[in-house]
């Protein structure tokens, strides 16, 4: 299915306002074109939905130390807030969780929704402890070997961000032309 989606405009990945437009068109998992969303749409025609965002978009972050995050890194569950607060855990106050696979595995899920939070669509693998390669492969962001670009151009994968400012509040995050993340 054609989607439009228009935003305030589109930043490239270090922040900047792109000339290109406010708006790119994305067909399945690819983005089709870029530029004005008048001319988009007229291009396109009726048959394409638009998705309207209140943010800017942007090229989805790459997070080269996921690794770290989500295998030395304990992520608490909101009912554990309490009793281990809201951030992710790491050193001795890991070791002292008595970890199991189960556990890895719940709290790789919450550190990836997290990243996506934070407008994050690719990860530097690999993931060497089980439970924590499956929650990520099992998660819409991508694994790649080492970082690469990953533009808002046209024939791109659709993989992008929507937010509130430049380097404010990540709003949405889009994987492969599928909203994976819509703050609430």
């Amino acid at each position: 299915m054609l989607t439009i989606h228009r935003a305030r405009g589109i930043r490239t990945a270090d922040g900047a306002q792109d000339q290109a437009g406010d708006a790119v068109v994305v067909d399945g998992d690819r983005i089709t074109a870029v530029g004005g969303y008048d001319e988009l749409a007229a291009r396109v025609g009726a048959g394409a939905r638009t998705r309207e965002w209140v943010g800017y978009l942007a090229p989805g972050r790459f997070e080269p130390d996921a690794v770290a995050l989500l295998q030395a890194h304990y992520w608490p569950d909101p009912r554990e807030a309490a009793e281990l607060g809201a951030e992710p855990l790491s050193g001795e106050r890991l070791h002292d969780l008595g970890m199991t696979g189960e556990r890895w595995g719940a709290s790789a899920r919450r550190g990836v929704q997290r990243l996506l939070g934070r407008g994050v669509t690719a990860v530097a693998g690999p993931f060497t402890h089980p439970a924590v390669r499956a929650a990520v492969d099992r998660s819409p962001v991508r694994v790649l070997p080492a970082p690469r670009p990953d533009p808002l151009t046209s024939s791109a994968v659709a993989d992008f961000a929507v937010f509130a400012e430049p380097g404010g509040e990540c709003l949405a995050t889009v994987v492969g032309g599928r909203l994976v993340f819509r703050r609430a």
